[in-house]
């Protein structure tokens, strides 16, 4: 349970005073459900209502905050019209304007000879000065006053910004006393007040970078990532102590791999491997992510992996996102296991009736040594006969449980190998994978060829049609990507379903359609004319991303590719460049209205550069954590105060803490562990709390 101090925080917003459920649904929908959601919901920015001048010498298009003396109003004469009431000051007049205004709202609010104090943005109507609906209508003799700074916080519609203002000021209201788990000289050595003071400047207006709420924010920010690395780094210690058992194997299968793959391993690929044998070997149970660019060779790494666990006498599976993904590891896998004689099966949704039963029953009596599969590897159905390696590549597209589910159909423990095929950033990884070890490929194995990066405005997609005609002369297939499936009236972006047709219209049959609303074997079926040449045109969305490969394949064209993420468009231009002749990706864009500098910046930097590292940090960069986390499953904390793109130091500082910590006292009993097992409550790392509580 967490300390009866911080329930309050965790109430729903409903339980703030003029919050009830028409409204608390609405705080939800734009900040969380909780009041906790509320005391961390930091400013997006402010309103400075600090320009205070007369009427007379007020400047027109400002927001401007006057003390005025109502004089009289002017109802309107018919519906339609706007209810006017005269004001000035000692320097000349302003008209206030309201349109459909209620019952005696006007009237109550400014009656005549009244004194008010009022804000808004200042405009001018027939050479006469008028703001239309004031922002702030207060009475100074009330000991009212208009802000000279507001916050901005997110709203959705329906949700003044004025009502979430005063939801936060109750929320901050209900933060209590807490024991300081940060050491004082720390605090002293950045600049940082205590944790409570912070957290009230945080939500005080801020300038500019170095303002006080800047600065409180990072405070809070090293808060959050150092309960987060201690969730990590307690978990991987538990890990770690985990009974694992031996999975070294006498190494024939591997042998008769490695002698029939056509090119060596990189350094790289043989190091990671190295890493992984020293993992499965021990007595410990392994957690290991494994990185690498696109064509690096990670699942030749991880079947090696896979047949030292066959060689041991146990079973090994590997779990895909999407049904495309697992068919195309199938016919990888099975090609090779076909020549060396190690069984092998596949299991997605699609598997059904007798054919089911009977990759189940193999699964169940140990017969197949592999299995690659969907989700529906940990269906309820689904039992191994003794699973020791389970390999999840694209593993942040699974859930936390999904994850586990899987590990679960072993009946002794499961060393668990991680893939993905987007490198992740050091500060993503320290964040989020803080819990495994990591190895790296960064080599491309020999034969990958470079692929020619170009940029090309939509005005020429002509020009696009006319070189798909002489790239079928010569005999090549082409992928040509669009982002949406079909054509909309709110949105000009291309649809897949049109562009086939048009394509259609002047290539004819060589053109195939793939996309993610097509049934499992339609979309099959389109992907086996591809890759068996009989289409040479793919029109598809993004469901080509991973796990395809033709390496007859030498064009790629992708519409609108300003609407992509650069690891996306990344991913989309390593289906290409797998063969032996060059190859090219063309990014059509559309340029009126002109390119945003985030669009621009991200077609430079996939044209200027095909590492996959780079381009990871740089679409971190570039689109924030916030979307690059945005694929991320239910079961992972998100961060709120921290930002990864701007936060480096913090986050390398906060592991090193948190080291620091759990080297001095792992139990967190100490006086300064007491404080930071709330610090955990507070953030909700509930994974940190059950480990401590189970030693």
């Amino acid at each position: 349970m967490r300390p009866e101090i911080l329930f309050p925080l965790f109430a729903p917003v409903s339980s703030l005073p003029g919050i009830g459920p028409k409204l608390a649904r609405l705080i939800g929908k734009a900040a969380g459900e909780r009041v906790i959601d509320l005391v961390f919901l930091a400013p997006t920015g402010f309103v400075d209502r600090s320009y205070r001048p007369t009427i007379a010498t007020a400047e027109e298009g400002r927001l401007v905050t006057l003390d005025i003396s109502v004089l009289a109003h002017q109802p309107p004469p018919r519906k339609g019209l706007p209810w006017r009431v005269a004001c000035y000051d000692d320097s000349g007049p302003i008209d206030l304007v309201f349109f459909s205004a209620r019952g005696d709202y006007v009237p109550k609010v400014l009656p005549v000879a009244a004194r008010r104090r009022i804000s808004g943005t200042l405009a001018s109507y027939n050479g006469r000065k008028q703001i239309v609906h004031p922002d702030f209508i207060v009475d100074p003799a009330k000991g009212e006053d208009v802000p000279h700074f507001e916050n901005v916080y997110p709203l959705t519609e329906g949700l003044g910004a004025r009502v979430m203002a005063k939801a936060v000021r109750h929320a901050l209201e209900l933060v209590p006393e807490l024991s300081e788990w940060q050491d004082a000289s720390f605090l002293k050595q950045n600049g940082w007040s205590g944790w409570r003071t912070a957290l009230a400047a945080l939500h005080a207006p801020f300038v500019s970078e170095g303002a006080p709420a800047e600065i409180a924010r990072r405070r809070l920010a090293f808060d959050e990532l150092l309960a987060n690395q201690l969730t990590l780094l307690l978990a991987r210690e538990r890990q770690r102590g985990l009974r694992g058992r031996r999975l070294s194997g006498d190494g024939r299968l591997r042998k008769a791999l490695h002698d029939i793959l056509p090119w060596a391993l990189t350094k790289d690929q043989q190091t990671a491997l190295a890493e992984i044998d020293a993992d499965i070997a021990s007595e410990r149970r392994m957690t290991r992510l494994l990185q690498g660019d696109v064509g690096s060779g990670k699942t030749i790494v991880a079947l090696m992996a896979m047949l030292s666990a066959v060689e041991a006498g146990a079973q090994a599976a590997l779990m895909a996102p999407t049904e495309i993904l697992a068919r195309q590891h199938f016919a990888t896998l099975s090609g090779y296991c076909q020549k060396i004689g190690v069984s092998i099966v596949l299991l997605t949704g699609r598997e059904r009736g007798k054919a089911r039963e009977e990759i189940l029953g193999a699964m169940a009596s140990g017969n197949t040594a592999l299995v690659v599969g969907t989700h529906a590897l940990f269906s309820e159905d689904v039992a191994f006969a003794d699973l020791g390696l389970a390999v999840i590549d694209e593993q942040h597209r699974f859930g936390v449980s999904q994850r586990a589910a899987l590990v679960r159909k072993g009946g002794e423990p499961v060393d668990t190998l991680a893939m993905t095929a987007t490198p992740i950033p050091r500060t993503l990884e320290l964040t989020l994978y803080g819990d495994m070890d990591v190895s790296r490929i960064r080599e491309r194995p020999p034969g990958r060829q470079k692929i020619d990066t170009r940029a090309v405005p939509l005005a020429r997609i002509a020009e696009m049609a006319d070189a798909v005609q002489r790239a079928l002369a010569r005999g090549e297939r082409i992928y040509w990507i669009c982002p949406m499936v079909n054509e909309t009236e709110d949105s000009d972006l291309a649809a897949v379903t049109a562009r086939f047709e048009v394509l259609t219209r002047r290539f004819g049959n060589v053109v195939a359609l793939a996309h993610g609303q097509m049934k499992g074997a339609e979309r099959d079926a389109a992907m086996e004319r591809f890759r068996s040449g009989d289409a040479r045109i793919l029109v598809a969305t993004t469901v080509v991303e991973v796990g395809v490969d033709v390496p007859e394949a030498t064009i790629i064209i992708i519409e609108h590719a300003e609407r992509f993420g650069l690891s996306q468009l990344h991913q989309l231009r390593g289906r290409v460049g797998r063969g032996a002749q060059a190859s090219h990706c063309i990014l059509l864009y559309q340029d009126d209205p002109p390119l945003s500098d985030t669009a621009r910046a991200r077609l430079t930097v996939i044209r200027e550069t095909d590492d996959g590292f780079r381009i990871a940090e740089e679409d971190l960069r570039l689109r924030g954590a916030g979307d690059v986390l945005g694929t991320r499953q239910s079961g992972d904390v998100p961060l709120r105060l921290a930002r990864l793109e701007t936060d480096r130091d913090l986050i390398e500082a906060a592991r090193d803490d948190a080291r620091l910590v759990l080297m001095r006292d792992p139990a967190l009993q100490s006086a300064r562990g007491q404080a930071l097992r709330t610090l955990l409550y507070l953030f909700e790392r509930d994974e940190a709390v059950r480990l401590l509580r189970t030693g």
